[in-house]
């Protein structure tokens, strides 16, 4: 069985709530938050910050069904939480894929579902 990185059920229920133009500019708006969040992470030493990061994003990331990015944003928002150090590469390279999938299959003009 194929892993799922992405809940594509939820993509079509996002899209047949907003609408198909309407799905196109909050994908458009997710990735440009998103990626700017993520290229910033590295840099965030304050971990109080790097949760509230990681806690947008990953509310973001829901409500486009990216479930393994999602997963990754609240293990590592426990692990500060308990104080104990993080990994950032792990999640960062779950969101290019995660992006990567995503992207081609709405480009490629699959029924996602």
């Amino acid at each position: 069985m194929e892993h799922v990185m992405i809940d594509w059920a939820r993509i079509d229920e996002l899209r047949s709530e907003v609408g198909e133009d309407a799905f196109g500019e909050v994908l458009d708006l997710f990735l440009e938050e998103v990626d700017e969040v993520i290229a910033r992470l590295p840099q965030t030493t304050d971990p109080e910050t790097l949760a509230g990061e990681l806690h947008f994003v990953r509310g973001s990331a829901l409500n486009l069904g990216l479930r393994d990015f999602c997963g990754l944003c609240r293990d590592i928002e426990d692990r500060l939480a308990g104080g104990q150090p993080v990994e950032l590469g792990p999640l960062v390279t779950c969101y290019a894929e995660s992006k990567d999938c995503l992207l081609d299959r709405i480009q490629t003009g699959r029924n996602v579902a």
